[in-house]
């Protein structure tokens, strides 16, 4: 079912058990985007046409690109005591691979970090932004109410449970409703959640005090939503690449046509061919039925030659610069830095203007580390919940740390100019400043330094 649909349904249904309307902050005109955004990820971009346009795999390139440059360095642990040291435990298991994660959720504009108790422990649900509906967020950004879908099919019945978790007044709800229908049109008549297998072990309903925040974790991408300023909803990073991408499409198309259409071909005439009845075709020289086009040419003076090869110039250059183009504008438009997506050798923009552009992708990248973070705060906050609802770790306390690493968000060109300051000052020993620089130790430093040398810092040791 398209998620536009399943988003008007489940309002339905809220609003028939509602005193109130619900005004679900996911708009039609969101919905409609994530579908979009989903769409261009999965190369199944509206524009695209079977043998005509073709999919450069831009979506995913730019969302796994700044997934890996977010984690690049990443680490983080949960420490404090043994209740710690069992949250770190479910903690790394739970992201092991949250790099392929991100990479969904920066492309459909979010996701949810959702930890749920197994026979094992506590298990983490990522659900992408395609897959969750938000209702209701507060003054401060944060959702207090959010409906899951998930649907089984079973023969000629569909059967779908929404599971709402709604925060009012320190007091967490969560609900567990399935429906059965035979048609993708409507959810159907509503049954016992308890009645289908694979949800027999569910509650209808539980209610827990205490709570300041929904049980999981939520990743936006840090992005201004473009598509509806009013929505507290994340965008995909690409959300202001689309008519570029679509042009980069295109472009790239054109130039498989290019090679496609001026592939070098021999036209010969028909006459000089052997025909084989019982296959009604002619037999090419060598089977070599790509190379030679047989023509029929007309008798009389203004005949061809009966051997004419077809080799025309191919006119590369001009669309290659027309695709450079547009993948600098989905650079651009994506906080990545020139180069990553067009040619790195294409020189026509200023140093100033690629170091700006190097500047725009580690600021990007900050952004996205901290709004990962705080999704993953959340979610170990509902992971510690859970912990002690269950009763699955003694009573504690925990700390999360988490280290970025520096070298993605920091200029090297800078940071080398003020470790060499810093040298001039006396600030630091040459050797840290060499061994940085050239990425060897300060041992390794002091032998590239030789023992007689004019101090190129202007500095006299005592």
């Amino acid at each position: 079912m398209k998620f536009t649909r399943l988003l008007t349904l489940i309002t339905e249904v809220l609003n028939k058990d509602s005193e109130t309307k619900i005004d679900a902050c996911l708009t039609s005109q969101m919905a409609r985007d994530i579908e979009l955004w989903s769409r261009m990820y999965e190369d199944k971009a509206p524009w695209l046409e079977k043998d005509k346009i073709y999919s450069m795999g831009i979506p995913a390139a730019v969302s796994g690109e700044l997934a890996r440059l977010a984690l690049l360095e990443s680490e983080t642990e949960v420490t404090g005591g043994t209740r710690a040291d069992y949250l770190n435990t479910q903690y790394k298991k739970a992201i092991r691979y949250i790099r392929q994660q991100l990479e969904y959720g920066s492309a459909k504009g979010g996701m949810v970090l959702k930890p749920y108790v197994t026979s094992t422990g506590i298990s983490v649900e990522y659900i992408h932004g395609d897959a969750f509906f938000p209702i209701n967020f507060d003054s401060s950004g944060k959702m207090t109410m959010c409906a899951f879908a998930s649907q089984l099919r079973k023969g000629q019945k569909i059967y779908t449970k929404l599971e709402i978790h709604e925060l009012t007044n320190g007091l967490l709800r969560i609900s567990n409703r399935a429906f059965v229908s035979t048609n993708d049109f409507s959810l159907g008549s509503e049954i016992s959640v308890g009645s289908v297998e694979e949800w027999s072990e569910l509650s209808g309903s539980v209610t827990f005090s205490g709570m300041d925040r929904l049980p999981f974790g939520y990743f936006k991408v840090p992005l201004a939503n473009n598509s509806d300023s009013t929505s507290p909803l994340g965008v995909s990073v690409f959300s202001k690449a689309i008519d570029p991408i679509r042009k980069a499409d295109k472009r790239y198309s054109q130039i498989d046509w290019e090679y496609e259409a001026k592939e070098t071909a021999v036209h010969i005439g028909e006459s000089m061919l052997k025909y084989d009845k019982t296959q009604d075709r002619f037999i090419y020289p060598d089977g070599k039925d790509r190379l030679y086009r047989g023509l029929q040419f007309n008798a009389g003076a203004t005949d061809k030659p009966l051997l004419d090869v077809f080799s025309p110039d191919i006119r590369d250059s001009s669309y290659y610069n027309g695709l450079n183009h547009q993948l600098r504008l989905v650079e651009f438009n994506c906080s990545l830095a020139y180069g990553t997506l067009s040619d790195p050798n294409n020189v026509d923009k200023t140093a100033e203007e690629i170091k700006s552009s190097k500047q725009r992708s580690f600021d990007m990248t900050k952004d996205m580390q901290g709004a990962l973070q705080e999704a993953l705060e959340d979610m170990l906050v509902a992971m510690d919940f859970y912990t002690s609802i269950y009763h699955l770790a003694p009573v504690g306390s925990y700390q999360t740390t988490f280290n970025w690493g520096d070298s993605i968000l920091s200029d090297r060109e800078k940071e080398l100019a003020a470790m060499q300051q810093d040298v001039t000052a006396g600030i630091i020993r040459k050797e840290i400043y060499i061994a940085k620089k050239y990425g060897v130790s300060e041992e390794e430093a002091l032998k590239m330094m030789p023992p007689q040398q004019n101090d190129p810092f202007g500095i006299q040791e005592e």
